[in-house]
């Protein structure tokens, strides 16, 4: 059975589809100047550039065989957790019975740190 394929062929459309309006608002912060947008978006891709986080491609695979739903927001942030500086996916989803959850996931390890109800 070719179930696999497809179910990639599926994630990866999941994943264009949820984060075009993300990027694209992102791409319209840039064009307005935004010099805090431009900055993110520099760090996210160094960080990605250095190996300090595996890509995003890779974190909503794993999130989707964890945590089902609709992703509709992502987001890389340098927080602390659990008193350690660290680089941290943000993602939000709808859940399949309508509740939006937000997935916190270490971006080096792709390891979900936690799942709350957002």
């Amino acid at each position: 059975m070719h179930t696999q394929p497809f179910r990639h062929r599926l994630l990866a459309a999941l994943m264009a589809s949820a984060l075009a309006p993300a990027l694209s608002l992102a791409d319209s912060r840039v064009h307005e100047g935004n010099d805090e947008a431009r900055h993110d978006h520099d760090r996210a891709r160094h960080a990605l550039q250095q190996g300090e986080v595996r890509p995003i491609a890779e974190i909503l695979r794993r999130v989707a065989e964890e945590v089902p739903g609709e992703v509709i927001e992502v987001e890389l942030e340098r927080e602390n957790w659990l008193g350690k500086k660290r680089w941290v996916y943000e993602i939000k989803l709808i859940a399949p019975d309508g509740r939006r959850v937000e997935v916190l996931v270490d971006a080096p390890t792709a390891e979900i740190l936690a799942v709350e109800e957002d």
